[in-house]
């Protein structure tokens, strides 16, 4: 076992993840990368955002080909069922490099890439004691070296190739540096059978003769092939929960729950995707909870947010208030520096898991996300108007539980006032977006939904307490309409009826049903608010 030739942690990470309660046979993507073995369209890139599954792949991929004596995993897996099963799995010699991997004390990156290098010069040197291994040379030309003399090829298995575009050390140079030393270890060497490369961002492609370009590139948004072993099908979760049902003693999730917090990606063929991590996380631990734990390298992205570029405040308001904004995307690579429009932006938070992307339009995919977005509003200062409303709203929640109308109109033409720029109140949309803002405290309480389907027709907002003996809250919306005919619309269309439980049932909810009429005149300005206890 060496440090990256056949080294056996992949082999035991991915079996304690087969052995888990909530594992999912992803195996089938080796019918198509075995043929791939020393071809010449044998260089795979396969790009997603974080916590969808890369590192678990590359695990099993490595796990697979990989020189073993250990009992294969794979027997009881989809792959044992292809026909070259047992003349492929176990029988290569695999080098697997964890890129995000640093030496102790790292400062800069000649001490990072000679970490890479003299391990893999020592692994072949242990491996090959017969050869005169000249430790001095380049590591590509040592391993040309060993194919000449045994004809011997290797499975290269890469995990985080993008990581070292995020280290703080790392300087322009060093990126080229690293490009350049992918591509002399790779590029035209007989010596690799197969190359596996993955992490969040594409490669750059600067032109035809790219550094890079052998590899064959697939990311979510706009290439279908590999979709389906990435991320959790809706088929999948249904079977996960099931386990967790039977596995649980008191289980607190439901399976509309796990749709609403997680789902919500799409693939290029428009499919829908889970969040795989975070499903597994609230499984688990039997617990909805925002599992998208920050990073420096994403918050980064939040920067153009903050300073606004290209007036991108206002379209993340319609889509906090769950539109979706149309947008182009473009390739958005390892080395791109300034984003300057909303589809350079859009590009780089699609790649990053940050928005998703369907038939032309982005928007926020989940509850999961739309809580990053929320914790966001409520700190940056920097948002201007979007973080001053985001901070009534404690105030507007209390409001409305007390039916103070007058403190909900004051705050509602405090966000006039203000001369929001996404305030043009030309139709209720723009009016749902502030809504969101201004009740965004809500949702520590509560799981608001909107145009929620309810008796007999669609209710603008929908307010379910997480607390069942708490107080429910419908809200009905009005342009140029009293609010007293939104509270008769309430009632006419039977709205509370989503509170009230089925006939013979126990109620689902306990507390009182507040009826909330909120209208806005556009020629007079001013804004009124009802409220009424159905």
């Amino acid at each position: 076992m060496g440090q990256f030739l056949n080294n056996k942690e992949p082999y035991d990470k991915y079996r304690t993840v087969k052995n888990g309660p909530y594992f999912v046979d992803k195996s089938e993507i080796l019918e198509e990368l075995i043929p791939a073995l020393q071809q010449e369209q044998r260089f795979f890139c396969i790009t997603r955002p974080r916590r969808f599954g890369k590192t678990i792949m590359a695990n099993m991929i490595a796990a697979f080909f990989e020189n073993t004596e250990e009992e294969s995993l794979f027997d009881d897996l989809y792959i044992s069922r292809y026909k070259h099963y047992k003349e492929q799995a176990g029988r290569h010699d695999v080098i697997y490099i964890d890129f995000s991997e640093m030496p102790r004390g790292c400062r800069n990156y000649q001490e990072y890439i000679l970490r890479i290098q003299d391990g893999l010069i020592r692994d072949i040197e242990e491996a090959y004691p017969e050869l005169e291994i000249k430790s001095d040379a380049a590591v590509w030309d040592i391993l040309s070296h060993v194919f000449d003399k045994t004809g011997d090829k290797f499975v290269f298995v890469m995990d985080e190739w993008d990581a070292v575009f995020h280290m703080s050390f790392i300087t322009e140079r060093d990126r080229e540096n690293f490009l350049l030393f992918l591509k002399l270890l790779l590029k035209g060497k007989s010596y690799v059978e197969l190359a596996y490369m993955t992490g969040v961002l594409p490669i750059a492609k600067y032109s035809d003769g790219s550094e890079l370009n052998m590899f064959l590139e697939y990311n979510m948004a706009t290439r279908v092939r590999f979709s389906e072993y990435f991320g959790f099908s809706d088929e999948e979760v249904d079977v996960l929960y099931d386990r967790y049902l039977k596995n649980t003693k008191k289980p607190q999730i439901t399976r509309e729950s796990l749709r609403e917090w997680y789902d919500g990606y799409h693939t290029a063929s428009g499919e829908r995707l889970y969040n795989p991590r975070s499903v597994v996380c609230a499984l688990t631990d039997n617990q909805l909870s925002n599992y998208w734990v920050s990073s420096g390298k994403y918050d980064s992205v939040f920067t153009y947010i903050r300073y606004n570029v290209d007036q991108i405040q206002n379209d993340l308001t319609l889509m906090f208030a769950g539109e979706k904004i149309p947008s182009g995307i473009q390739e958005y690579a390892a080395t791109a520096q300034e984003l300057k429009t909303k589809e350079e932006i859009y590009s780089a938070m699609v790649v990053y898991g940050l928005l998703t992307y369907d038939n032309g339009m982005v928007f926020i995919p989940n509850k999961e996300l739309m809580g990053s977005y929320a914790a966001m509003m409520k700190k940056e200062e920097s948002l201007g108007y979007v973080y001053r409303l985001a901070n009534a709203s404690s105030q507007m929640l209390q409001a409305t539980l007390a039916g103070d109308t007058e403190t909900i109109a004051k705050i509602i033409q405090y966000a006039h006032n203000t001369e929001v720029p996404i305030l043009s109140y030309n139709n209720e949309t723009e009016l749902s977006a502030i809504i969101n803002l201004v009740y965004l405290a809500a949702r520590d309480q509560y799981r608001v939904e909107r145009e929620d389907k309810a008796g007999k027709g669609y209710v603008d907002f929908i307010f379910y307490p997480i607390r069942h003996d708490q107080d429910c809250m419908i809200l009905e919306l009005k342009v140029d309409h009293k609010p007293e005919e939104a509270i008769a619309q309430i009632k006419e269309k039977e709205y509370a009826l989503r509170f009230k439980g089925k006939t013979a049932e126990r109620k689902e909810y306990t507390g009182r049903i507040l009826a909330v009429g909120i209208s806005y005149n556009s020629k007079t300005k001013e804004h009124e608010c009802k409220i009424e206890q159905l």
